[in-house]
């Protein structure tokens, strides 16, 4: 039997910090992810992939257009590109001259977008509520998937799993807009995470010069030089309505944006996934196949609140480890019937994990993932469909609205009570 626990600490934490009636005023969790020298790495990875002996990231090298036309411009550098003063949009003509050696590979639109939808695919593992900015770019609102884990963690934990299994690297933007999360992202390259939050305006994005804001057209900054406003604090500082005059509606957004002010949301486009998973890179290895249960369960609990979030029931259960040398097993079996119930979801999980679980290995990734969705209404209902099916779904719909009303680690499992105190978690929704 799975028991569950109400923990009132939390209880009372979240009732204050999180919601009113309508979960109106939650503060927003914003992630703004952007690939280093998006062309070019992903141009790196494929040479390599295909045999290639040298990484042209390490080299002078830019990916440009055709070089025998001297409009054919730099679209991306490498850092030992950059140091020779090369810079995106100028000629290939000028960029030769600046580094004779220079090496320049074209373009291929084919291999972007599919590295970019790699990406794209990677980041649904922790929300829908993605914006695809660009094709190496994306805003993430985090604000209802953290269930109860630090925005910052999830952060650095994409920032790390780009890395290992995509091969190149991004910046992670933190903040609560996407303002901030951008302006974020873009401070020191390659391979960061950084954090903008309102307390940290006036030490990190005040004292930017003017031409970094968000938004700001060439046209304008020296319009705002003429007003001696040379950097984003002092037009902030600024008399708003002095600024609306000189420029108009974008004069507002400008003065806003210099204040961090930005209430736009982030535009995805909704689509009901076709599978559902939630994997965790552990702080220390572990061997114990109960501590390894225990973790399951937080895992198995956090796919199927997502699971009847949407109305979705699973057909089939698949458990991933990864041993600390980085050896991969997964197994996956089909359930006597589609379901959403946790209980039921989590004891085929936990007999996938016996099955493979080799006594005495040392396991450094745990994951579940749940397949073959279907929408709720599909399931034809037995007429001898148990009192326990309905009673636990009775259980967990509480539960869920608990969570929802009140946050995620709000109502917990008595399984779970301890877990923290024997592992840190970083879990990727």
């Amino acid at each position: 039997m799975i028991i569950l626990k109400f923990n009132k600490q939390m209880f009372d934490k979240m009732q204050k910090m999180l919601y009113n009636a309508n979960g109106d005023n939650m503060e927003r969790q914003i992630l703004h992810v952007d690939v280093n020298n998006a062309f070019l790495s992903w141009t790196a990875i494929d040479m390599l992939k295909h045999g290639s002996k040298v990484d042209i990231r390490e080299m002078a090298a830019v990916i440009g257009g055709d070089e025998n036309r001297r409009s054919g411009i730099v679209l991306a550098k490498s850092q030992r590109a950059k140091m020779f003063g090369i810079s995106t949009g100028e000629t290939l003509y000028q960029a030769r001259t600046k580094c004779p050696g220079l090496r320049v590979y074209p373009m291929n639109y084919k291999l972007y977008k599919e590295s970019s939808n790699k990406l794209y695919n990677l980041l649904l593992h922790y929300t829908d509520k993605i914006e695809r900015f660009s094709i190496d770019e994306c805003f993430m609102d985090m604000t209802d998937c953290l269930m109860g884990a630090k925005l910052l963690d999830k952060a650095y934990e994409i920032n790390k799993r780009v890395k290992e299994e995509l091969g190149f690297t991004v910046n992670v933007g933190v903040a609560h807009n996407k303002l901030l999360a951008k302006m974020a992202s873009d401070f020191t390259k390659p391979d960061r995470v950084h954090t903008l939050f309102e307390e940290e305006i006036p030490t990190k994005m005040w004292v930017l010069p003017i031409s970094e804001l968000f938004m700001l057209g060439r046209k304008t900054i020296p319009k705002l030089y003429n007003m001696r406003i040379k950097t984003i604090g002092q037009l902030a500082k600024a008399d708003k309505q002095l600024i609306i005059k000189k420029f108009g509606k974008h004069g507002l957004m400008m003065w806003e944006y210099a204040n961090g002010i930005d209430n736009s949301e982030v535009q995805y486009k909704f689509e009901k996934p076709k599978g559902i998973g939630n994997s965790t890179t552990l702080s220390a290895d572990i061997s114990e196949i109960n501590k390894l249960e225990e973790v399951l369960l937080t895992l198995t609990e956090q796919v199927t609140f997502r699971l009847r979030r949407y109305d979705l029931l699973a057909n089939v259960v698949n458990v991933q480890l990864r041993t600390k040398d980085f050896e991969d097993k997964s197994h996956q079996r089909k359930l006597p019937q589609a379901t959403s119930n946790t209980k039921d979801i989590y004891l085929l999980a936990k007999d996938l994990l016996h099955e493979m679980y080799v006594h005495g290995s040392q396991i450094r990734l745990i994951g579940m993932r749940v397949d073959n969705l279907i929408e709720k209404d599909e399931l034809q209902l037995s007429l001898f469909s148990s009192s326990d099916n309905n009673k636990q779904e009775k259980i967990d719909k509480v539960v869920d609205e608990l969570k929802q009303k009140y946050g995620y680690n709000s109502i917990t499992r008595a399984g779970k009570l301890h877990l923290e105190d024997k592992i840190k978690l970083k879990d990727n929704f």
